[in-house]
């Protein structure tokens, strides 16, 4: 009986090895899997070797069509003159925290609006229609209207309503402005992806004892905004752009404080610092965008050939 055993064992020690080296065996990448890789490397090394040339193209081409032009050495010292830029740094920098403030602000309020609009124009049922319309008008009309005219309706023309006595600052106002324009922005986004969730989401919330609100809230939004977040971040890096025209009402931002500079120093390096502050501020966002963006493609065509 131990001998048995013992054959036994050293019979099924025998199969597993040659088991694993068979597994290990079909592990290892065939001949033209390794052409593959190889191919594809050198692809790679062609693909980068091209970029480089064309990028040093590019520059040599630009070096004789605007660097090497007679005005160049103008443009240079009206725009990118560095003694003005470091004067203009210290009053544009405090304008350009004004903005981040009221961008932090309003980006908050159009969360808000946005999310109560879309939710209003996705209500069922003939009593609810007084509140579609309400809501399908508004985003009718601030989609239509550029937003400076809004700027300058609510800066300038709800104080002349005088509900209060007290002076409410220029900010404030150009806050309001863009929750008003990009609110409406938002609510058609957020609706999109709400009808884009399957309705089955939410006859199976019902059916589980939530209120449509509840079933709203925790099942149906969750997937909408998934569903539309690169479109939601788009509007977002648009309105770090738009937040410099609070300046019209005559808040001192960093695009008034770049043009107080100007007037000072009588060059337009100021503007450019402006716009070099706002491109730092949506770069990261821009990049955010972009890598989600290809995430959610990559995850939609997963299996595909």
């Amino acid at each position: 009986m131990a001998r048995g055993g013992r054959r036994r064992a050293n019979a099924q020690l025998t199969t597993g090895c040659v088991a694993g080296t068979g597994d290990l065996a079909a592990r290892r990448p065939s001949d033209i899997e390794l052409g593959r890789r190889a191919f594809r490397r050198k692809q790679t090394g062609r693909s980068v070797l091209i970029s480089i040339v064309s990028t040093l193209a590019l520059a040599v081409i630009l070096w004789f069509t605007v660097v090497n032009t007679p005005g160049w050495k103008t443009v240079q010292h009206s725009f990118f003159d560095a003694h003005t830029f470091v004067e203009a740094w210290p009053r544009v920098f405090r304008g350009f925290v004004l903005n981040i403030e009221v961008l932090i602000v309003a980006a908050v309020g159009v969360a808000i609006l946005g999310t109560g609009i879309a939710a209003v124009r996705t209500l069922r049922g003939p009593v609810f229609f007084p509140l579609r319309a309400l809501a399908a008008g508004y985003t009718d009309l601030f989609r239509g209207l550029p937003l400076i005219i809004v700027l300058y309706l609510v800066g300038f023309g709800v104080p002349g309503l005088q509900f209060t006595q007290a002076r409410i600052p220029a900010q404030v106002w150009g806050t309001v402005a863009l929750i008003l324009t990009y609110g409406a922005y938002v609510a058609e986004v957020l609706r999109a992806g709400i009808e884009a969730v399957h309705p089955s989401q939410m006859l199976a919330a019902r059916a589980l004892g939530l209120s449509r609100g509840r079933a709203l809230r925790m099942v149906v939004l969750p997937q909408a905004i998934r569903k539309v977040s690169p479109a939601l971040m788009n509007d977002f890096i648009s309105m770090q752009k738009d937040v410099g025209l609070i300046s019209v009402l005559g808040a001192i931002d960093a695009v008034r404080g770049a043009q107080i500079q100007t007037a000072q120093a009588f060059n337009f390096t100021p503007y450019v610092l402006a716009g070099l502050l706002f491109v730092v501020l949506a770069l990261p966002m821009i990049r955010v965008t972009d890598w989600y963006s290809a995430r959610l493609r990559a995850r939609e065509q997963m299996g595909a050939l």
